[in-house]
């Protein structure tokens, strides 16, 4: 079996775009996720994206409702004809709940609302010593 070639620069920059697009057509697809799934390209990423040499990575934010497993599988079905020959791997760093919706990666032209109408969330890292219910923490103490 011979390995895929090698992609470099522009090819790269339309693949990494174009599955983005793909992806954020997916209707079960409330965002791509931020982090360390990325293209990196010249003056900018594509995040949710990784384009290696022979496979290609997607991290998501899902809508709630949907088994993730096929959130998953419909992801893939959207990349695999845009990325033929190439393992595509699919990640669901997140779920998205009804009205708790988020702008896609890159996509500030959604308006926040006002200071009066926000909801007042808890700070901190999320699942830092397990959720907290009633003031305890209900991860089992070890």
């Amino acid at each position: 079996m011979t390995s895929p070639a090698v992609r470099h620069g522009p090819e790269v920059e339309r693949l990494a775009d174009g599955i983005a697009q793909a992806v954020r057509g997916c209707p079960d697809v409330a965002a791509m996720a931020g982090g360390r799934v990325a293209t990196y390209l010249a003056g900018r990423a594509v995040a949710g994206v990784a384009v290696r040499d022979a496979e290609v990575e997607i991290a998501v934010v899902a809508r709630y409702g949907r088994p993730l497993v096929e959130v998953a599988a419909e992801v893939r079905a959207a990349v695999e004809p845009l990325a033929p020959g190439m393992a595509v791997h699919v990640r669901i760093d997140d779920i998205a709940l009804p009205g708790d919706e988020q702008p896609a990666a890159g996509d500030s032209s959604q308006a926040t609302a006002p200071e009066s109408a926000r909801e007042e969330r808890p700070s901190g890292p999320r699942g830092a010593g397990g959720a907290r219910e009633g003031g305890h923490d209900t991860e089992a103490d070890g």
